[in-house]
């Protein structure tokens, strides 16, 4: 059973225009253009606040992490329960993602030609160098991952299919070093403090231009090492960034630059269709 609905939100858009259907899809004017459906946004900005470490919220913990009056949020959560999207918990009055969510996931996977591709050449790396290789792809403000192989059971950080790599990572560092100079700026401006620093991305786009790949050497999280390359899918199906990374004791920056960098640049290479 759900709390009953805090509906006192004064400035909650109940109401909706009338007039022709628009057939056009795309516009300029972006999240400001009038088929932007910004209760929509609110929904799915509030699914998006669940991951690892905030598996369970409230509406006070949503409200400050969405910015949205408790109001507007307490009616995004009844609603998303009521369509399964969410679990209500009667113990301590929070929310949890419910089976809805799971469901759009696996659909995602399972239409994901790429990754489907990718995945034999992502075990034999994995089983090669011992490391954790990971597939992933930009999703708003972070990487989220789409595949993920282990090489090893004695790999501390065993980071699962749908986590979000800030783009400080090596795979996120690698999707912003390979954007055009201008695109590159306005995602930078966008996340303001939360962007990766300014040097760090410079020297990520060098290591890009220069070898094709690039590094996050204990930076990212201690003890870690990594190396990731950007490409673009053979399939149609966008931009990725394939990522192999462990132990700096196992991987150490000598064999990323020598051995799996020059690996994971084979991969992409079939896997974008460059011969």
């Amino acid at each position: 059973m759900q709390p009953p609905v805090d509906s006192s939100d004064p400035g909650e858009e109940t109401t909706e225009r009338s007039g022709p259907a628009r057939r056009r899809r795309g516009s300029s004017q972006g999240r400001s253009g009038p088929n932007f459906i910004e209760a929509l946004a609110r929904g799915l900005g509030v699914l998006r606040c669940f991951g690892p470490g905030a598996t369970i919220l409230g509406n006070q913990d949503l409200a400050g992490l969405t910015g949205l009056p408790k109001p507007t949020i307490s009616r995004i959560t009844y609603t998303l329960a009521e369509l399964g999207y969410l679990r209500y918990h009667t113990d301590s009055g929070k929310y949890s993602p419910g089976y809805g969510v799971l469901a759009l996931g696996f659909g995602v996977l399972v239409g994901l030609e790429v990754r489907e591709l990718a995945k034999a050449s992502m075990v034999q790396l994995a089983r090669e160098t011992g490391g954790a290789v990971a597939l992933g792809t930009f999703d708003g403000d972070a990487m989220v991952y789409v595949e993920a192989i282990h090489g090893s059971s004695e790999l501390y950080l065993r980071l699962p299919v749908g986590y979000r790599a800030s783009l400080d990572s090596a795979m996120g560092l690698a999707h912003v070093a390979a954007l055009p100079d201008v695109s590159r700026d306005a995602l930078l401006q966008r996340l303001g403090r939360a962007a990766p620093a300014g040097d760090v991305v410079q020297q990520a786009c060098s290591d890009l231009a220069a070898t094709g790949c690039c590094f996050s050497l204990e930076a990212w999280k201690t003890g870690i090492n990594a190396v990731a390359v950007p490409f673009q899918a053979v399939t149609g199906e966008g931009v990725f960034v394939m990522s192999c990374g462990g132990p700096a004791s196992l991987l150490p920056a000598a064999v990323l630059r020598e051995r799996v960098g020059p690996a994971l640049r084979d991969i992409v290479r079939q896997l974008s269709g460059i011969r």
